[in-house]
């Protein structure tokens, strides 16, 4: 049986953080979590070690301090994961904008497909978003034009952040040099995975919107996606990808 982690970064995360914790524990499939919490001023970290007391060895939580971003929060889950080696480690959002039973999905895509990534993807069959506002909806499918123009990756969704790794990706990526840290992590991320051969595999979703707390999207995020991309592109030139 594999050993499945997912990880959830958290920032002012109260009014999801309980519901997310028991829907993934409560799925058809034995899943562990790791939170990793960026000291949330709404108390997000107590709900967490509450909880912790009634699903012992299954829910983990690094606390760090202060809000240092989501790409290093991946990064500090990325690494716990290989020490404690786990097979399959997933990115997930708490606030349930990343639908909890299409976990069994990822996970299928990797043992079925031989998947080395699955990607929860909002584009490969239509444009499957709910709650966003039109400008929100272009933006961001757009934006996986932009990037499948600049890279020529054969990805639909490229900036999505439901994915599911086989640990030896993690292993072969140098963590340390992934250089964008906001959203466009998750671009480099795959970026990376895909320059190294790895098989990547989508797998349609319906993205909801968050419906409690706050987003923590913005414009510079947005501008470290645009430019961020055209970095990493030229940089890649100078790089082996050799496994």
């Amino acid at each position: 049986m594999s050993k499945n982690l997912v990880i959830i970064p958290t920032y002012n995360e109260k009014e999801n953080i309980e519901n997310i914790i028991r829907v993934v524990f409560n799925l058809p499939r034995d899943f562990e979590i790791l939170i990793i919490e960026d000291s949330s001023p709404d108390g997000t970290a107590d709900i967490i070690r509450r909880l912790q007391k009634e699903f012992q060895e299954k829910l983990h939580m690094v606390e760090r301090k202060g809000k240092l971003g989501l790409g290093t929060a991946y990064i500090a889950g990325f690494k716990w994961a290989i020490e404690h080696k786990y097979d399959f480690i997933f990115e997930m959002d708490a606030d349930f904008s990343h639908p909890p039973k299409d976990l069994i999905s990822l996970h299928d895509a990797c043992l079925n497909q031989n998947a080395d990534l699955a990607i929860g993807s909002r584009y490969i069959s239509g444009v499957n978003v709910v709650n966003w506002p039109m400008g929100r909806v272009l933006m961001s499918y757009f934006a996986s034009v932009y990037v499948r123009f600049i890279t020529r990756m054969k990805i639909m969704d490229t900036t999505a952040g439901f994915k599911c790794y086989r640990r030896k990706v993690l292993e072969t990526i140098k963590l340390d040099k992934i250089r964008l840290k906001g959203y466009a992590f998750q671009i480099e991320m795959k970026f990376t995975t895909w320059k190294y051969g790895f098989k990547i595999v989508e797998v349609p979703i319906i993205f909801t919107d968050r419906t409690e707390g706050t987003s923590k999207m913005s414009g510079g995020i947005f501008n470290e996606a645009v430019w961020g991309v055209i970095k990493m592109k030229i940089a890649s030139f100078f790089k082996s990808y050799e496994v």
